[in-house]
Order: C-alpha cells, then structure tokens, then sequence
C-alpha cells in the first residue's frame, strides 16, 4: 500500500474498512479437528511475560498447536522460556537447542520455521516484525499496540494491505474486543441502549511497571533493552502501552468508521523523578476532539499509592455505561434501560482470540480475520495523544499521522548509542511542553 505524506483523517478510515474485511464478527470456539494438515507450528518473537503468556493461551485449548521456535533479544530469557513451558506442556514445546534464537536480527531465524507468528517483542519491533511476517507468508498473532511512531504506522498499514492481498489472518492484542461481556455491552450501546453516545472516557490508573537495575557492564542499550517499558522510543508511553486498552473501547463505542479530528492534552511526571528512570511521564490526560464536538477523554496514570481503575465510561443521552477492562469488575448500562451484563470468566477472551486465529487459518479462506485497521486506530490515538502531551500543543490527527517521526535505528547492536542518554546524574531528558 502507498501511502501519501499528506494523507487526511478520512483517508486513513477509507484505507482501514478497505483492509478490514470479514473480520471476526463472531467469536470462535474450538473445533474438532483430527488431520495431520490441521496441526499449527507456533514461532514465538519475544520471551517476556506477554510472550510466554500467548503461548500459554494459544496452546491451552487446542491440542492441534506446538512450538517449534522462540527467539528473543537476550538468549537466557528465550532458553527460560523454553524451560518454563516444556514444564507445562511437554511435548508440545517441540522447542529444540537449535530453535532458540537470540540477538536483534534472531526473528529472521524463526519465522521461515512457522505457520503462525506471535509477535511479542517491545512494540518498537512491531512494525519491522510484522512487515517480514506477512512477506514471508506467515498467519499473525500480534500484540498491542503495534507502533511507537507514525512512521511505523504507515508501514504497518502497508503490512495489513499485503496480509490481505494474500489471505493471511491477523489477530491482535486489544482483548476487550473478544470479551463477550464487553461485546455484549458495546452491541447494546451501538444498537441505542443508552441513546445517542455523546462523550467516553478510558480510564487506566495503576502503579507503576518494573524497573531493573543497572548491572555492572551493562552497555546503554541493554540497559534501555531491560527496561524498554520506560523509554519512549520502545514504548512511545504508557499510554500507548497500556491505556490503548480502554482507548480501544472507547473509540469503538464511538465508531470504528470515525477517528478524531485533533487532541490536545496535559501530562509530566510527579513523582518519577529518580535516576535510571527513564524518560517517559507519570500521568497525562488527553482530550480528544471529534468533527461535531464530541469529546474522548484518556486519564492515564502510573503512580504508586493512588486510585487505580481500568474501564472505559460511555455517557449517552438516555444512560451510560461502566465497562471493566476485558469483562472483569463491572459491566454495566444504567439509565433509563439499566442493564447488567452476566458475569463470565474474565479469561475466555484470550481463549477466543486464539481460536478465532486458527479457525481462520483451518477454514481454507473461507473465514478472514484481520485485526490491524482498528488495532492501528488505537495505537495512531495513543501516539496523537503523545504527541499532544509533549509539545503543549493541539495537534490534530492529520498533523500527527503524516509526522516523519522515526524511532527506528539504523543499527541494531548491543554498542549502538540509542536516541536518549543520561546525563552525569543517570537523569534522562524527558519533554517539555511548550519549548522546542
């Protein structure tokens, strides 16, 4: 897919519902399956805990899945891994010493070896990851969010146009979208439960994420590499790491076929203030503007001691709604149609993200899945959002989606100096609104 510098909002939209397709308007459970053919090699890309994780889920209700390769940037964390779940699932971690990947360019290894491959890395890596996935012709488990900058963006639209074109099935870490509670409160809100929809706010306050020491010998970028949640660069801030979740909800409650027009917000760091601590904020809010007015609302905040609260709240002009990030804690439309909707296991929806991936594949072509246009949505708001909170300014969607920002390196080598250093403190700069 080409994609023009000064691309509009709108045509962003027309390019995501092209890609879209038949995307997962259901959600699958598991087939009976009993063919050799119908058995799916597993190459995993990242061996932290959301890797792991997505092995754990991918292969727990389906007999017809193995792993058969693990890469990751460090080579003990691929070889624990490998350990950790051959504990659990014995032969079916067909994980050989030389399957075990590591190093920067170790994803090139594994994804000739699969069928399907779960992109797990930093999300630095997701675009670069996914562009060699989908050439190379290979089914896609992607996480969130899927891009740091709107360089990566562009490229990760190309990506989902070629995965497309060649009936590859992509399915992504936003798990709010198969959590049958949360679909079941989006379906009422869409359907008028609550009227018309006139604002939403996603909520995700919490503590704050790990942060290793610096070991002796330890070069620059492997300390960055350790801690990549607290660099902006790999992690484009917690706001695209992990609001995206309710950002997700909301912008799907205020239509998948609309984005906003502009943002601006407010942000910085209270309490962060330590060496070694990286560069990003502690908090930001974000205001999010539609072309009729309509406001979005984005509180973000990773600060130990505080309120903590994961949901996204729709207000309406008969009713609102309360929904729990992935289902869990409360669920529910109030107003002049209050509804609650039944509790399930929290946990279903990783099963049916997995299931409806490998559905997808087993049926032939006969089923499509491709989640990347709203995964991209999410993560081109979170960026907007970024960007907005930085420079002190409001930004409008075009502006940030036809940036040139590019956090990608030239080189990847545990000597390369990456794009921030600390100063003689261990203090790393972080942005200041309002200064160039």
């Amino acid at each position: 897919m080409k994609v023009n510098k000064h691309a509009s909002r709108r045509d962003f939209l027309k390019k995501t519902a092209l890609l879209t397709g038949v995307a997962a308007s259901g959600l699958s459970t598991l087939r009976v399956h009993a063919a050799e053919s119908e058995q799916l090699k597993i190459g995993l890309l990242g061996c932290g805990g959301r890797g792991c994780g997505a092995v754990v889920d991918g292969l727990s209700h389906d007999p017809g899945v193995k792993l058969i390769a693990v890469a990751d940037i460090f080579k003990e964390k691929a070889e624990g891994a490998v350990k950790m779940l051959k504990e659990k699932f014995k032969e079916r971690i067909d994980v050989t010493p030389e399957r075990i990947f590591s190093g920067f360019d170790a994803y090139k290894s594994v994804i000739p070896l699969a069928d399907v491959v779960f992109l797990c890395t930093p999300q630095h890596f997701r675009p670069l990851t996914l562009k060699a996935a989908v050439e190379a012709g290979k089914h896609v488990f992607c996480e969130k969010p899927v891009a740091v900058d709107a360089t990566g963006i562009r490229s990760v639209l190309a990506s989902a146009a070629l995965a497309k074109e060649k009936g590859l099935n992509v399915v992504t870490g936003l798990i709010n979208r198969y959590s049958p509670r949360v679909r079941e409160a989006v379906k009422r809100i869409q359907d008028g439960q609550i009227g018309q929809v006139i604002t939403a706010r996603a909520n995700r306050m919490g503590g704050p994420l790990w942060m290793r020491p610096r070991a002796e010998g330890d070069t620059e970028m492997v300390y960055q590499m350790k801690n990549w949640v607290n660099f902006n660069w790999l992690a484009s801030e917690f706001i695209n790491d992990v609001t995206i979740h309710q950002l997700d909800v909301s912008l799907w409650c205020m239509g998948d076929d609309r984005t906003p027009v502009s943002a601006y917000a407010l942000g910085g760091r209270t309490v962060r203030t330590q060496p070694d601590a990286g560069d990003m904020y502690d908090n930001m809010s974000v205001v999010y503007e539609y072309e009729n007015g309509q406001p979005l609302y984005a509180f973000s905040r990773q600060l130990s001691g505080c309120y903590s609260n994961s949901s996204a709240h729709i207000t309406g002009t008969k009713g609102g709604a309360e929904i729990g990030n992935v289902g869990w804690g409360t669920v529910k439309i109030y107003g002049e149609n209050p509804y609650d909707v039944p509790k399930d296991e929290g946990a279903i929806a990783y099963f049916h993200q997995h299931t409806t991936l490998y559905n997808a594949i087993r049926s032939g072509g006969k089923e499509y899945v491709n989640n990347l246009p709203y995964t991209a949505k999410a993560t081109m708001a979170a960026i907007l959002g970024r960007v907005a909170a930085y420079s002190g300014q409001k930004v409008t969607w075009d502006e940030a989606f036809n940036s040139q920002e590019d956090f990608s390196l030239k080189e990847y080598s545990w000597n390369t100096i990456p794009p921030i250093a600390p100063n003689e403190k261990g203090e790393y700069p972080i942005a200041m609104p309002g200064r160039k």
